[in-house]
């Protein structure tokens, strides 16, 4: 018979890990646009007897026993993501972010059929095209950029790209963009050559359903979000469609992807999804934005060059070879000081990806502690004095604890 030990009786090494991640968490400065903090009910609902069930299939349509209780839980999050997106169809068992993609791919294309998306390193991602990507091994991609001297996609130039290439497919979405996309637009082009239009939400998903950004579910065929970053729930995706893709989206995911779904994930996103539905997200939602249009603003008042010049939704790239660094440079001085950012490209960086030009910063998981937008003020400035004594070993331990005071101040919702 198994004997039942809590974590720390079972693996010391293992409890040690996680308890010095949770102070690492608790007295660092989360700046990666890709994280946020889950709240302690989407923790703990991870870490339920859910995992322990196999579920092969779909409510009340498994091919296991059994699943009367997880069938109720998969239901409550489709049914909760259809609300917050005013979606037709909802397939929460993906994965991750790439696994969605990938499904999405393998439903409305055939290997080697066309397909438009934005370049990396003008803010795509890498399932957008990428060569050494499976979507751009296993498909023919083309790609748009963003303008030279705006820094924003011209829809014009993708109009152009698109008549010319006539892709079957064409996805809006980004990894590294500070923009609206123009939902619409996309849509009348895609119309235009008759192509599927596919939008890859995954940055924006909570200012999205939050309302505080435009919404692409009711215009595009098929939308794909992971469910952490801005929507604040577990490591996970959704995929949503018009009606008449459902079928082929569903049969893409189980049995064309993936096996059995993370039944616990998925009562997590289902967590999630209800706590966005709460008239509270929108309020956090809005003061996301806020916050990356203060830091925007205070990294361009610093000197720095912020591309596109600004933002509208939650993360920015600077270009950080503006102060003299590089993006990886920057990446090791603000994790030294206890800020955690991720390097980035820029368009058409000169730079190599592993050490580009540029550092991207986002602000949900700031904004999930509480810090507004005197606190972003504080945060700038200690970066760029972190970056402008790069080498003066005890500026950088007096900006550490600076960064340390004001965490304390401000807790980790989970923690």
């Amino acid at each position: 018979m198994l004997e039942y030990k809590n974590l720390r009786e079972e693996d010391s090494q293992i409890f040690d890990a996680v308890m010095e991640e949770a102070r690492r968490q608790s007295n660092e400065i989360e700046m990666i646009a890709s994280e946020n903090y889950v709240s302690k009910a989407v923790l703990e609902t991870m870490g339920t007897v859910l995992t322990n069930k196999y579920s092969e299939g779909y409510p009340t349509k498994r091919y296991y026993g059994g699943n009367q209780v997880i069938d109720k839980v998969e239901q409550l999050a489709i049914d909760r993501a259809k609300k917050l997106f005013n979606a037709e169809h909802v397939n929460v068992q993906p994965l991750s972010g790439s696994p969605a993609n990938a499904a999405v791919y393998f439903s409305l294309l055939r290997p080697g059929d066309k397909v438009l998306g934005l370049r990396l390193d003008h803010g795509g991602h890498l399932s957008h095209g990428h060569p050494v990507n499976f979507s751009g091994i296993l498909y023919s991609f083309s790609q748009y950029e963003v303008d030279s001297k705006t820094g924003k996609i011209n829809m014009e130039k993708v109009r152009e790209i698109a008549l010319k290439e006539k892709p079957k497919m064409i996805v809006a979405g980004f990894s590294a963009y500070s923009r609206e996309i123009e939902w619409q637009k996309f849509k009348e082009i895609a119309d235009e050559v008759g192509a599927y239009t596919f939008a890859d939400i995954a940055h924006t998903a909570g200012l999205i359903a939050a309302g505080e950004m435009a919404n692409p579910t009711p215009i595009f065929d098929v939308i794909a979000t992971t469910t952490h970053k801005t929507l604040r729930g577990p490591r996970g995706a959704i995929i949503m469609c018009k009606e008449e893709f459902a079928s082929k989206i569903d049969k893409a995911v189980f049995p064309g992807m993936q096996g059995g779904p993370h039944d616990h994930i998925n009562a997590a996103k289902a967590v999630a999804f209800k706590e966005a539905l709460d008239p509270s997200f929108k309020d956090y939602a809005k003061q996301v934005i806020i916050n990356a249009k203060i830091l925007a603003q205070e990294f361009i008042n610093s000197g720095y060059r912020v591309i596109s010049g600004g933002t509208d939704n939650h993360l920015i790239v600077v270009d950080m070879t503006s102060k003299g660094v590089t993006g990886k440079e920057a990446e090791i001085i603000l994790e030294n000081v206890g800020i955690s950012v991720s390097r980035s490209t820029i368009p058409n960086d000169p730079n190599p990806p592993m050490n580009p030009s540029g550092v991207r910063f986002g602000t949900p998981a700031l904004t999930s502690r509480g810090m507004k937008e005197d606190e972003v003020k504080k945060i700038v400035a200690w970066i760029n004095r972190a970056i402008e004594n790069k080498a003066d070993e005890n500026k950088l331990k007096e900006i550490k604890e600076k960064v340390r005071d004001m965490c304390l101040k401000f807790s980790v919702p989970s923690l």
